[in-house]
């Protein structure tokens, strides 16, 4: 099925296996950020959605844990082969309602969403206990993992498809069920996604998804006693509010970055200007492991700049995300529009100086496409080395050498994701070592990962808290029971 990109579509809420409307009656409306043009409508939910979709998710939780992990296993395998099915559909929702260019990216994090459930039913079936020893020889112990119960699910709106993906999968996988509050600004397809998971026949009340302002339905899911656990994906801020919600619950936690990449003087160049474009320039830079600051070496630094400024001006192409040739589309919203303008003009106002790009294009078709830019002589006090920036900039720093690196890395607030460039691996392993992240490439970029792997956040940073990926997530979303049997 294809997608009508011309048709204005009403969406709704799916809650205990019923698309309906917002208890309030109230909808909101969803806009292309490539034309500004009102492309669906969709309920706007509230605490009381949120709270009916909990209720729903309790009741439909012991049905669904009691069922095989191999039954479950099924039906996400069944929810992966709808979702291959529906692949053209679901790229042109993204692209419609994200923004980012259809051929270039957005069938990318379909096949990506694919995998993420495929993923899931396979670790489901592995989730296997232990049989510890007891003292008493008439006594046998089983120890084996039980789902912990209903998972609120808050995702963020530069990755609508495959963060979701990546809590939803194993939660159900794990025999929880769950209610799903995705980003507002791409809640449209979100509703499309959700439909792809109803289409799978799930029980009612075992998925549920409620579109509405996160201050409300995401707070509620956070803060509501019959929510076992909370699985958040966006900004350090946002992030904070819902630790303090729900404490007491389990908790995933995956906020931001700043990604310094580090290129010494004996990187591979090009290799390096290849991994930074798309650091810096996948998804328009909207990605917490976005190359959000570029330390290089004295020797490499003037060589460097100027064939990244070479390839940005040859391989990178701002437009149309329905344009096959296109290779970054516009930025999904005005906020972080504005912050990309706002850094970029107080680098420039504190001694940076702009090598390429550093405005918008509003001719493109709406306001929302920025040039990709790259900065140098970036210094560390100034917001767009100290923030996460969420646009598509390059901000170049010139560094001493590896030390100076490692100080300047480990200064940061941040802790989600860095890399390297050295054809020292000894070097390469010694900064991985050494600074504090949750994850480092060693000669690739920061927006390098595999979904299989543990991501998240280094303890104690503003990154976050648990990790995502595989086995790794399915295993937080459910925990150890201990049954000791007396056979006397």
């Amino acid at each position: 099925m294809t997608l009508d990109r011309t048709a204005v579509r009403a969406a709704a809420m799916f809650i205990d296996g019923q698309w309906i409307a917002a208890a309030s009656g109230e909808t909101f409306e969803a806009h292309s950020p490539s034309t500004g043009q009102v492309i669906g409508s969709l309920p706007k939910g509230g605490r009381e959605d949120a709270r009916r979709a909990i209720a729903a998710a309790l009741a439909a939780q012991p049905a669904w844990a009691a069922r095989s992990p191999f039954d479950r296993a099924t039906i996400l395998e069944r929810i992966a082969r709808i979702l291959e099915r529906r692949a053209d559909e679901l790229a042109t929702a993204l692209t419609l309602d994200q923004g980012k260019p259809l051929q270039a990216e957005a069938y990318g994090e379909v096949e990506e969403l694919i995998v993420y459930f495929r993923m899931a039913a396979a670790d489901t079936t592995r989730l296997d206990g232990i049989m510890p020893p007891s003292v008493d020889p008439q006594k046998r112990v089983l120890v084996y993992r039980v789902p912990l119960g209903v998972v609120g699910v808050i995702t963020p709106w530069n990755w609508p498809y495959t963060m979701p993906a990546e809590i939803i999968a194993p939660a159900l996988g794990g025999g929880n069920t769950v209610v799903w509050n995705p980003a507002t600004s791409t809640s449209l397809c979100s509703t499309v996604l959700a439909s792809c998971l109803v289409e799978a026949d799930l029980p009612p009340g075992v998925f549920n998804l409620v579109t509405g302002p996160g201050s409300e339905v995401g707070d509620e899911l956070a803060g509501h006693p019959n929510v076992a656990a909370v699985g958040f994906i966006g900004s350090t801020a946002t992030g904070r509010r819902i630790a303090e919600r729900a404490i007491g619950k389990e908790l995933l936690l995956e906020m931001g970055g700043n990604g310094p990449l580090v290129i010494l003087d004996d990187a591979d160049l090009d290799a390096a200007v290849t991994a930074t474009l798309t650091a810096c320039f996948l998804n328009a830079g909207q990605s917490c492991t976005a190359g959000e600051w570029i330390l290089v070496q004295d020797g490499a630094h003037d060589a460097y700049l100027e064939r990244l400024t070479a390839a940005l001006r040859r391989e990178t192409r701002l437009g149309d995300p329905f344009d096959p040739l296109t290779t970054m589309g516009p930025l999904n919203n005005e906020k972080t529009a504005t912050k990309t303008e706002r850094h970029v003009a107080q680098a420039i106002a504190t001694g940076a100086t702009v090598v390429a790009g550093g405005a918008r294009s509003p001719g493109l078709g709406s306001p929302l496409f920025f040039q990709p830019t790259v900065i140098s002589g970036v210094k560390a006090q100034m917001d767009i080395a100290r923030e996460e920036t969420f646009g598509p900039v390059a901000p170049v720093t010139r560094i001493s050498g590896i030390e100076e690196a490692i100080a300047i890395v480990n200064a940061s607030a941040f802790g989600l994701l860095n890399a390297i460039f050295t054809r020292d691996l000894r070097v390469g392993i010694r900064f991985a070592e050494s600074v504090r992240a949750g994850w480092v490439n060693i000669n690739e970029g920061t927006n390098y990962w595999e979904s299989h792997l543990p991501f998240g956040g280094r303890a104690g940073s503003q990154s976050g808290l648990g990790r995502v990926g595989g086995r790794f997530l399915i295993e937080r979303l459910t925990e150890l029971k201990t049954v000791v049997v007396n056979l006397a």
